[in-house]
């Protein structure tokens, strides 16, 4: 076969491919269905609902935290001022409230009685010897007048009056001894006051000062707080005191004393603050308590507005229908507010509570304050 026969043949096969493609082409649009025309993406529907509310000025009182112990003000040991007697009656135990003069105790009495009742009858015995050597001493003196009695008899019976007023007079002392020995038989309390300890029982043998109660004088009990040396140099007398118990309940009391010196070893003085009487003070008890200083302006958010998480301090914001979160430095709390020292301008909104179930990003709906919707609350 020639190649002048050859061209046309293939010329011809092309022509009737081309067509045969033409014609499938025409024929597809009716065997492919018609695609559905594209719609926009549906709106997430918010998931919580929410208040807001707004970081506010305040004036605080700056304050300076410190622990320590509650103690008394005053305690007195009240012993015994004789010795080698038996304790006959104890009247009051551990807490009772005392006044000053009130009978606490009674020592056995029987010997000093003895004894007292002795110096007595010497007592007597002296004034009457003394009287006999001072009759003795004026007939010495009238005799010596007339010259009828010798000069050495005359010294001599006024030596004996003399000797015999000194031994009066030792008497007497004996007599005093012996009643003030009696009257300590008694003990009684030396001021008002509340008995802490009861050291000593009925029955057994006192010696001279040893103890038999504790008093803490009227009852008054104070925190003697630590503090660290420069912090020292902070506070004055009549600064007040906020002590916590329990946690909840607190104290209310005022710096009596600052410490003039400070424990070469720990570094810290002390600060005894007097406290207000309360049934939740006990003496030995470990508190802690803030001092107040002077006060200071600070922006503050309620504490429900403020989210820990991960180590840090967490606010949320509403930017387009969606929480937004944003690290913020939180400070001091106080009556259910907190501190907000950076990360926050005055007056910009944020969600007011149930922080913990947000995330970023979470679609929510902001509802008026005090619509009485609950915040934050399921669709």
């Amino acid at each position: 076969m020639t190649l002048r026969r050859v061209v046309p043949v293939a010329l011809v096969g092309l022509a009737v491919l081309l067509a045969a493609l033409i014609a499938v082409g025409a024929a597809w649009p009716a065997l492919v269905p018609d695609a559905a025309p594209s719609e926009p993406p549906a709106a997430v529907p918010p998931a919580l609902t929410v208040r807001l509310t707004a970081a506010a000025p305040e004036h605080w009182p700056e304050t300076l935290p410190a622990v320590g112990s509650i103690a008394a003000w005053q305690e007195v040991v009240i012993g015994a001022e004789i010795g080698g007697l038996r304790l006959s009656r104890l009247l009051v135990e551990a807490g009772d409230r005392v006044t000053k003069g009130q009978l606490l105790a009674r020592i056995a009495t029987g010997t000093l009685e003895a004894e007292l009742n002795a110096s007595r009858a010497a007592l007597r015995e002296a004034e009457i010897a003394a009287a006999e050597a001072g009759r003795a001493a004026e007939r010495a003196r009238a005799l010596q007048r007339r010259e009828a009695l010798a000069t050495r008899a005359f010294e001599q019976a006024v030596a004996e009056a003399d000797m015999a007023e000194a031994r009066l007079g030792a008497a007497r002392a004996r007599v005093e001894a012996d009643r003030l020995r009696l009257g300590f038989t008694e003990v009684h309390a030396p001021d008002d006051g509340v008995i802490s300890a009861v050291a000593a029982v009925e029955g057994a043998l006192v010696h001279a000062g040893q103890e038999i109660l504790r008093l803490q004088r009227r009852g008054r009990l104070e925190w003697r707080a630590e503090l660290p040396g420069p912090d020292l140099a902070r506070l004055a007398p009549g600064r007040s005191v906020r002590l916590a118990l329990d946690g909840h309940r607190a104290v209310d009391g005022r710096v009596r004393r600052v410490s003039p010196g400070v424990d070469p070893l720990t570094r810290s003085g002390i600060v005894h603050v007097d406290l207000e009487p309360s049934g939740l003070l006990r003496a030995g008890l470990f508190a802690r308590g803030d001092i107040l200083l002077d006060a200071r302006e600070v922006l503050t958010l309620p504490d429900t507005a403020v989210l820990l998480r991960d180590g840090f301090s967490h606010v949320f914001l509403i930017e387009d229908g969606r929480a937004r979160q944003r690290k913020v430095t939180a400070g001091a709390r106080r009556g259910g507010r907190v501190e907000i020292r950076a990360g926050l301008d005055a007056g910009t909104p944020v969600v007011e509570s149930g922080v913990g179930f947000l995330s970023d990003g979470l679609p929510v709906r902001v509802v008026p304050a005090g619509s009485g919707a609950s915040a934050p609350a399921t669709r």
